[in-house]
C-alpha cells in the first residue's frame, strides 16, 4: 500500500489500544489510518499477561470493560483469527476480616452493576482452583464472566477486523511530528509523507507522553518495570483456571499451556527510561530481576506450594505505563483540538481494550464521550500532572497501592504538600488533618483536645467521625469557617459573554449585575457536564467558580462551545483568590464586625453578589451555600488572605467561631440533597433526572446546549430519579454503589452516602430506575431495602431535602 496524502482519522500506535479503536473506527464508517513505528504489538502489548476482569468502581468503566468481554467472545467468528479468549471466569481471595469485607462491598457492587458475583466458601473457592493451599483464606468472590486471552492474537484479530472494513494499517512506519495549524491538530508527518487529518488518535503506550509534549498536550504517565513468570507445566493444572487475584499476597495468577503465568505488583516498583526510551525499543523486554521478584515469589509459594518446585521458562520484565491514579486515559486533549489519547493502561490494557477503543472512538466521531468517562478522562488533570518528576513519585504510590485495601476516603501520601492555601500553616496550628486534590492541600477534617490530626481508616466509622459530628453541629448551631481556596475560579468576559454562557448553560444566566446563577452546563444528550456557579460582576464579566478536581474539564468545556464567531474569553484566575465559607446562623454577626457594608438580607439578599471591604480588604462576597445554612463565600485576592482569616476567627470567638473541614461539608451537604458532580451527577444523568429542573430554562425560549435531548426527555416519563434514603440503624455505613431494591427487585445504585449527624442517621443518594417510569406516585408507593456488604437492610425513601426544606434556614 501506498501512504495515503490524507485519512479522516490516523491512530498512532499498533497495540491492543490503537487496533481495537481502529476497529471500532472503521466499523463507524470512517477512513482510518494506522501507523505503528514498529511492528503490531511490538510495544507493551505482546508481553502483557492478559487477564480480564470486568469489576470497577464506576458503573460507567465496568461497562467499558464488559464491551471488551462482550467484543473479544465474538471476534475470533468474525475475522476468522484466534484470539485465545478463554471465558473462565476469575477469582479473587479474601485473608482477613477486613479485606472480606471488601470483597462483600465488592459483590454488592457488582450486583448494582449487573454483573454475575458469587462469594465462596474456601473450600469452594479450592474447588475451583484445586492448585492452591486455602489454610489463610477466609473466603473468595468469583466472576464467571472474567476471562483470559492472548494479547498478541487479539490485537491482530482486531487489525484484521479493522482492515475488513476499509482501515489501511502501516507497520514500520515512525511518526516523526504532528502538525498543528491554528490551534488544532491538522496532519502527521512520517519519513514516508504527510497525510492530512480530521483526527490524530495517540495511542502509543509508554512513548504517549513525549510524542504529545512536542505540541504542547500534557499526558501524565510514566514507566514501571514489571514482572511475571511463565513455568513450566505442572501436573493438576485444569486447562479451564479460573484467573486469581491473591491480592492480600499482592500476585495474580492464570493457566498457560498446562502451567501458570504469577506477577505481582511489589511495593517497592522500579521506574524506567527516567532519561528517556532508548530508541528503537520495540519487541525488547528488560534484564530479569530475581532479586526484585523474590518478595513476590515467597508470598506465591505460600499460596500455590507447587511453584517451588515447578520449572520456570522464564520471567518477563517488560516496562509498561502507569499513571497516577490508576486509572487510564481517553479523550481529547483540552491543550489541542483534534488531538485524541488512548494511553496509560497500568497493565490492564488487555482488559480495557476492547471497551476502550469503542469508547474513544466515539468520542472521536461525536465529539464527545457517549457515556461518563470521568475516571479516565484526560481532562481530571491539572498543573501538578505536568511535572514529570511529580507524575513519577505519585504513580510509583499508585503501583504500589495496586493490590492494597481499597479504603474508604484513603488520601495519597506521595508528593505532598505541593499547593498551599496562604491559610495553610493557620489551619496546621489549629490542628487540621489534610487531604490532597489536584495538588491542592485541603483541611478534611480538625482535631481536638486529645486527637491526632491522622486518618486511621477502616470500612467501619472512622477516627474522624466524632471531629466530623463536632464541626458538622457547630455549623448548624453558631459559625464555622471553611477555607476552599481551592476551588476552581474563572472570569468570562468579551462582548459576547453573555451570549455564550447563555448557550452553554442550561440555566438562565440573563439576569443584571449582581446576581448570582447556579446552573449545569449540558452535552447534546442532556447529559450533565457541569455544574457551577456564576456570579455577574459586571454587563460583560463573569466570575465562575467550580469544583476544584474540574478545573481542566470545566474550562475546557466551556471553551470549545463557545459558538464560533463570538468574542468571549475565559481567563483561570484560581491562584488570585482565597475562598473562605463563613457559614451557619451567627455568620452574618461575625462578618458584620469586620465591615461597614450593609449585610441586612433586605441589602444583601440570598442569590446575590457584592464587592465589600472586609478587614482592610476589598472581597467578593457570595451570599451563596453548599451546607445548607446562612453564610458567604469570601473570595479574596490572595494577599489579604490571612489578615481576613485572622479578623474573622477573632470576631467569631464569642460566637462560637471553629474552623471547618471538607467532610464535614459532606455531612451537611447530604442532609440538604446538594448534589455532587462526579457522583450524583454527570454525564449519563440529566438535570430532569436529577430532580434540578428548577434550574433549566425550558420554560423559557432561549436556546441552549442539550434542549433539544431534555425537550424529548420531559415529553415522556422519565426512567429514573435521583432520591435519597435513610436507614433507621445509624450504624449502616454508607459509601455508594450499595443495591437499592424496591419491593425485593433490584431498581438501582446509591451514587454516594454519609451520614447526617443533625438527623442521626446514614444517607445515600441514588437513581431509582423503572423502565415504565419513576413518578412521584411510584417513588413513594414501594417498599425499599439497600445492599450494603451483602446484607440488605430496611430503607426510607425521601424526594426532599431531609433539613430545612424550605430554605428557612438560608434566606434570613
Amino acid at each position: 500500500m501506498t501512504l495515503p496524502t490524507q485519512s479522516r482519522a490516523v491512530i498512532i500506535g499498533g497495540g491492543i489500544i490503537g487496533c481495537s479503536t481502529a476497529y471500532h473506527l472503521a466499523r463507524l464508517g470512517w477512513e482510518v489510518t494506522l501507523l505503528e513505528r514498529a511492528k503490531l504489538t511490538s510495544g507493551s502489548t505482546f508481553h502483557a499477561a492478559g487477564l480480564v476482569g470486568q469489576l470497577r468502581s464506576s458503573a460507567s468503566i465496568t461497562q467499558l470493560l464488559g464491551e471488551s468481554v462482550k467484543l473479544y467472545r465474538s471476534l475470533e467468528a468474525e475475522t476468522g483469527l484466534a484470539t485465545g479468549w478463554k471465558m473462565n471466569g476469575g477469582l479473587r481471595l479474601a485473608c482477613n476480616q477486613e479485606r472480606w469485607t471488601e470483597v462483600k462491598r465488592q459483590a454488592t457492587t457488582a450486583r448494582s452493576f449487573g454483573l454475575e458475583m458469587h462469594l465462596l466458601t474456601p473450600k469452594e473457592a479450592q474447588d475451583l482452583w484445586p492448585l492452591m493451599q486455602i489454610d489463610d483464606l477466609i473466603g473468595a468472590a468469583f466472576l464467571p464472566t472474567d476471562g483470559q486471552a492472548n494479547p498478541s492474537d487479539i490485537t491482530q484479530s482486531l487489525a484484521k477486523g479493522a482492515r475488513m472494513n476499509g482501515a489501511k494499517i502501516f507497520e514500520d512506519t515512525p511518526v516523526t511530528s504532528i502538525e498543528v495549524t491554528n490551534g488544532r491538530a491538522t496532519a502527521v508527518l512520517t519519513a514516508q509523507g504527510r497525510i492530512a487529518t480530521d483526527a490524530v488518535i495517540v495511542c502509543c503506550g509508554q512513548w504517549t507522553r513525549t510524542l504529545c509534549a512536542t505540541v504542547g498536550v500534557n499526558v501524565p504517565l510514566v514507566s514501571v518495570e514489571h514482572q511475571y513468570m511463565v513455568t513450566e507445566a505442572i501436573p493438576g493444572t485444569p486447562k479451564n483456571l479460573p484467573t486469581l487475584r491473591d491480592p492480600d499476597r499482592l500476585t495474580y495468577y492464570k493457566e498457560e499451556v498446562g502451567g501458570l503465568v504469577m506477577g505481582g505488583y511489589e511495593p517497592n516498583p522500579i521506574p524506567w527510561a527516567v532519561h528517556g526510551i532508548p530508541e528503537n525499543f520495540s519487541y525488547q523486554l528488560l534484564n530479569s530481576n530475581w532479586e526484585h521478584f523474590e518478595p513476590i515469589m515467597e508470598l506465591a509459594i505460600g499460596r500455590v506450594p507447587a511453584l517451588a518446585t515447578a520449572g520456570v521458562k522464564t520471567l518477563i520484565n517488560g516496562p509498561e505505563s502507569f499513571t497516577p491514579d490508576g486509572n487510564f486515559i481517553l479523550g481529547e486533549a483540552p491543550e489541542l483540538p483534534g488531538l485524541f489519547v488512548g494511553a496509560g493502561f497500568n497493565a490492564f490494557g488487555i482488559a480495557s481494550g476492547g471497551g476502550a477503543g469503542k469508547m474513544l472512538a466515539e468520542w472521536v466521531v461525536g465529539g464527545e464521550p457517549s457515556a461518563d468517562l470521568w475516571p479516565v478522562d484526560i481532562r481530571r488533570f491539572g498543573p501538578p500532572h505536568r511535572d514529570t518528576g511529580w507524575v513519577r513519585t505519585r504513580t510509583l504510590e499508585a503501583y504500589a497501592k495496586h493490590y492494597t485495601m481499597a479504603w474508604p476516603s484513603e488520601e495519597y501520601k506521595s508528593a505532598r504538600p505541593l499547593r498551599r492555601s496562604p491559610l495553610y500553616a493557620r489551619l496546621e496550628q489549629a490542628g487540621a488533618c489534610f487531604g490532597e486534590k489536584l495538588g491542592w492541600e485541603r483541611p478534611n477534617w480538625f482535631a481536638g483536645p486529645g486527637e491526632t490530626p491522622a486518618d486511621i481508616y477502616t470500612f467501619e466509622k472512622p477516627n474522624w467521625f466524632s471531629a466530623v459530628a463536632r464541626e458538622h453541629g457547630n455549623t448548624r448551631r453558631n459559625v464555622t469557617l471553611f477555607d476552599e481556596t481551592s476551588f476552581a475560579k474563572f472570569l468570562f468576559t468579551g462582548r459576547d459573554a453573555e451570549a455564550a454562557l447563555s448557550w452553554i448553560c442550561a440555566n438562565d444566566i440573563s439576569a443584571p449585575p449582581g446576581s448570582l446563577t447556579y446552573t449545569q452546563m449540558c452535552n447534546t444528550r442532556g447529559g450533565i457536564e457541569a455544574d457551577l456557579t456564576i456570579a455577574r460582576l459586571e454587563e460583560r464579566k463573569f466570575y465562575i467558580t467550580t469544583g476544584t478536581g474540574f478545573a481542566t474539564h470545566d474550562a475546557d468545556w466551556i471553551t470549545r462551545n463557545i459558538p464560533k464567531g463570538m468574542d468571549a474569553q475565559l481567563l483561570d484566575v484560581t491562584s488570585a483568590y482565597a475562598t473562605l465559607a463563613l457559614m451557619g446562623p451567627n455568620a452574618r454577626a461575625v462578618l458584620q464586625q469586620i465591615t461597614t457594608d450593609d449585610l441586612s438580607n433586605a441589602a444583601f439578599p440570598f442569590g446575590t453578589v457584592r464587592t465589600i471591604t472586609a478587614a482592610g480588604a476589598r472581597v467578593m462576597a457570595l451570599r451563596i451555600t453548599y451546607v445548607g445554612e446562612l453564610g458567604w463565600e469570601l473570595h479574596i485576592p490572595t494577599e489579604f488572605a490571612l489578615t481576613v482569616y485572622d479578623a474573622l476567627m477573632a470576631a467569631g470567638a464569642a460566637h462560637g467561631i471553629a474552623p471547618g473541614g471538607y467532610r464535614a461539608i459532606e455531612s451537611l451537604r447530604l442532609e440538604k440533597f446538594y448534589r455532587a458532580w462526579g457522583s450524583d451527577i454527570g454525564p449519563d444523568h440529566t438535570p430532569l433526572e436529577a430532580g434540578l429542573r428548577p434550574f433549566v430554562k425550558l420554560k423559557k425560549p432561549i436556546p441552549f446546549l442539550g434542549r433539544a435531548a431534555l425537550e424529548a426527555q420531559a415529553a415522556s416519563p422519565l426512567k429514573k430519579r435521583l432520591v435519597s434514603f435513610t436507614t433507621n440503624d445509624p450504624n449502616v455505613i454508607l459509601l455508594g454503589r450499595e443495591t437499592i431494591y424496591r419491593d425485593n427487585i433490584r431498581a438501582g445504585w446509591l451514587t454516594g452516602g454519609g451520614f447526617g449527624h443533625t438527623i442521626g442517621k446514614p444517607i445515600g443518594f441514588g437513581y431509582v430506575r423503572n423502565p415504565e417510569g419513576v413518578s412521584d406516585e411510584f417513588l413513594t408507593s414501594g417498599t425499599y431495602e439497600l445492599e450494603v456488604a451483602t446484607i440488605r437492610v430496611p430503607a426510607t425513601l425521601h424526594l426532599a431535602p431531609l433539613y430545612d426544606p424550605k430554605m428557612e434556614k438560608i434566606k434570613v
